[in-house]
């Protein structure tokens, strides 16, 4: 995925609420780069992580692994998966769940969005099928979705809407981009000041 991809607040505009994912799912470390890319889903056990394992020798380069879990007392992965996956070329992990290690996934500056660290490693026992839609954070998650992850928070976009929400977003971001803070503070003004004369405000 381009460095260009748009941020997580433009996609939100467009897409609305139901397509973020709650603020739980967040960046493990930071500054942490935009992680963008096809959606590759996962859905493990709890206390368990042999999918997400399986995962990151099937899933394609540029892939971000969607893991929905829910399971907050065991490690989905550790630095060693981390590394793995990153070699492998792996975009980052988008985990609804936690992983261990963080130090070493840090410091390799693989992206990681998850609820947390524990040190405490799953089991690899629990065989389900990949690519099949997950929830996660709160969002349905198909493989091949778009998925963005920034610092503000984690957006997936429908495989189908992908190039409209994309131009969309461009175009609006290219808006912007030509608009001066003092025109865009003249326009906030009065938008402001009409949605007040609207409520009966009257200071």
């Amino acid at each position: 995925m381009s460095p260009t991809t748009p941020p997580t607040t433009t996609l939100a505009d467009l897409l609305g609420r139901r397509q973020v994912m709650d603020l739980g799912i967040r960046p493990l470390w930071t500054p942490v780069p935009r992680l963008a890319g096809p959606a590759f889903t996962v859905r493990c056990a709890p206390g368990d992580n042999l999918m997400l394992h399986a995962a990151v020798h099937r899933a394609e380069p540029g892939s971000v692994i969607v893991v929905a879990s829910g399971d907050l007392g065991h490690a989905l992965a550790g630095g060693n998966v981390c590394a793995v996956a990153q070699r492998r070329g792996i975009a980052g992990f988008v985990l609804d769940g936690v992983i261990r290690d963080l130090s070493e996934v840090r410091e390799a500056e693989f992206p990681v969005f998850a609820r947390g660290v524990i040190p405490v490693a799953g089991t690899k026992k629990a065989v389900a099928p990949l690519g099949v839609p997950v929830r996660c954070g709160g969002v349905s998650v198909a493989a091949g979705d778009l998925v963005v992850a920034d610092e503000d928070g984690v957006v997936t976009v429908p495989s189908a809407r992908r190039d409209e929400i994309l131009a969309a977003a461009r175009a609006q971001l290219a808006k912007e981009a030509a608009e001066s803070l003092d025109a865009w503070e003249a326009a906030h003004r009065a938008k402001i000041d009409a949605a007040l004369r609207a409520g009966g405000f009257l200071g």
